[in-house]
C-alpha cells in the first residue's frame, strides 16, 4: 500500500515538473512574439527634390501641378498629420479647390509625390 502512494507521489512531481517546464517555455514564446521588425526604404538623398507649382486640395484629395511640366501628381505627407494639414490648407485658402503656389520638397514615384517638406509662396487672388 505505500509502495503504491509513493508511485502515485512520484508521477504527480513529475507531472508537476512536466508542467512548469512547459510554461517557461511558453513563456519565452510569447516574449520573441513582441519583437517587431519594421522594413526600413532606403532613400538617397539625390531623389529628394524640389518642385514648384499649385497645391489644391478637395475632397479629401491633396493634388499637385508641376510649375515647369504642368503636369498633376497625387500628393502624400507620409511625416504629416492629415487632419492638421487639412486645416492648414483650409486656413490659408478659405476653400477647397483653390491653388496655392508652393515649393514642394520630395520624391516623385510615378504619379505620386511624396512631400518631406513644403513651403507656401504665394496664394491665388493675394495681393500680398
Amino acid at each position: 500500500m505505500r509502495l503504491l502512494t509513493l508511485k502515485y507521489k512520484i508521477i504527480v512531481f513529475l507531472i508537476f515538473l512536466l508542467g512548469i517546464s512547459s510554461c517557461t517555455t511558453l513563456k519565452s514564446i510569447e516574449q520573441q512574439k513582441e519583437i517587431i521588425f519594421i522594413p526600413v526604404r532606403a532613400v538617397s538623398s539625390e531623389s529628394v527634390k524640389p518642385y514648384k507649382g499649385w497645391w489644391v486640395y478637395g475632397e479629401d484629395q491633396h493634388i499637385f501641378k508641376d510649375e515647369e511640366t504642368l503636369e498633376e501628381y497625387d500628393l502624400t505627407f507620409p511625416n504629416e498629420n492629415m487632419v492638421e494639414l487639412v486645416e492648414l490648407y483650409l486656413s490659408v485658402c478659405e476653400m477647397e479647390y483653390f491653388p496655392m503656389e508652393c515649393e514642394m520638397t520630395g520624391i516623385l514615384n510615378g504619379n505620386i509625390l511624396e512631400v518631406s517638406n513644403f513651403e507656401i509662396l504665394y496664394i491665388q487672388g493675394c495681393e500680398e
